[in-house]
């Protein structure tokens, strides 16, 4: 069934891909430039698997880089060109006038896509915790997919910002590398990695990513190395001043239950990272205060955000339910294509303050 699956997955994607040619081969032939047919179709299908078949070897890496830019075509392409179909038909504009312009707003979205991806912002909330405490800052950041195109520079642009706002925390929410450490490891990007500075220490978690990429122990090693405790179903008792609980992301099936992490002193309070906001009832009903994720990117490019908002009960922003506060980041990276659209590369800083 599954092999079924995948052929017919395989041939819808090869369709879409026909279109999205057919259609650029009509502009190309209304500017009069088109050459070449066989080397054009067997160019686009290739990039059009790049990322897929860039996996397969380092040499092939140019495909995975054309691959991801792909899919950032493959989406708003798909949308232009139907629209740019219905123009052509019903109007007496040409396929040139009209192809002209589908390809213009294409480079305008991938412009601005491009900056919203690499320009990183600061979000700050403030939320009051009803337990004793003293007041404390904690920076969020999530889904950075660090690796070919979310690389060493983008990391130092979130080492700069959470250094800038001092915080006495720092949670890395998942998805930290893209499926494989290796390039995090030959880059060097330990060495930004291990200047964030904070109070209490700089924690992570695993999320869907780093279980894709099968090379866990390598990827706990290499976070330790640069400063960065991985918690895998554990709760850690803080500076005698909070709990923290990292659960392994919800791909690891034979995660434990959250209830089975609760810590043993319930008056001081309780922070939890769980990458993939799947489930906000078990933490709020277990008494959890702080609860932190990422992996929506609030569906990284409109409108895939209305997708997320369906799935899951909170997919962006700050949420409180019933005692806890919940918050999920969209990421400070980025996946696929090295855009945002309707979304932008976030960090969070989230100042805490408790009653007493």
């Amino acid at each position: 069934m599954r092999i079924l699956l995948g052929i017919f997955a395989i041939a819808i994607y090869g369709g879409i891909t026909f279109y999205l040619g057919w259609n650029l081969r009509a502009w190309l032939n209304s500017l009069q430039v088109f050459r070449w047919p066989i080397l054009f179709w067997s160019a686009l299908f290739l990039i059009s698997f790049g990322y897929f078949l860039g996996k397969l070897h380092a040499l092939l890496t140019p495909l995975s880089v054309l691959g991801s830019y792909w899919l950032f075509f493959l989406q708003y392409g798909l949308v232009l060109c139907i629209i740019a179909n219905i123009f052509v038909f019903f109007t007496p504009l040409s396929t040139k006038v009209v192809g002209t312009g589908a390809v213009g707003i294409l480079l305008v979205l991938l412009i601005a896509g491009t900056y919203f991806a690499y320009t990183p912002v600061v979000r700050q909330a403030t939320i009051t915790i009803d337990k004793p405490g003293e007041d404390m800052r904690v920076v969020l950041g999530s889904d950075f997919h660090l690796g070919l195109l979310s690389g060493r520079g983008h990391l130092e642009k979130f080492v700069a910002l959470s250094n800038e706002h001092k915080p006495d925390l720092v949670l890395l929410a998942g998805d930290i590398v893209d499926d494989s450490p290796q390039r995090f490891i030959d880059k060097g990007m330990g060495e930004v990695m291990e200047t964030l500075q904070s109070t209490y220490g700089v924690y992570g978690i695993l999320g869907n990513h780093e279980y894709y990429g099968n090379e866990i122990p390598e990827f706990k090693e290499a976070m330790k190395e640069s400063n960065v405790e991985i918690l895998m179903d554990e709760t850690r008792l803080i500076a005698n001043r909070f709990y923290l609980t990292g659960q392994e992301d919800r791909t690891n099936k034979k995660r434990l239950a959250l209830s089975a992490l609760q810590p043993e002193n319930p008056e001081l309070p309780w922070f939890v990272m769980n990458h993939t906001p799947d489930d906000l009832d078990e933490p709020a009903n277990l008494g959890v205060d702080f609860h932190v994720s990422g992996h929506t990117h609030k569906g990284q490019m409109w409108p895939n955000q209305y997708i997320t908002e369906k799935i899951f009960e909170l997919d962006y922003g700050h949420r409180q339910k019933e005692q806890m506060h919940a918050l999920v980041s969209s990421g400070f990276g980025f996946w696929g294509p090295p855009t945002r659209i309707g979304s932008q590369s976030e960090l969070w800083v989230i100042d805490i303050q408790f009653s007493e």
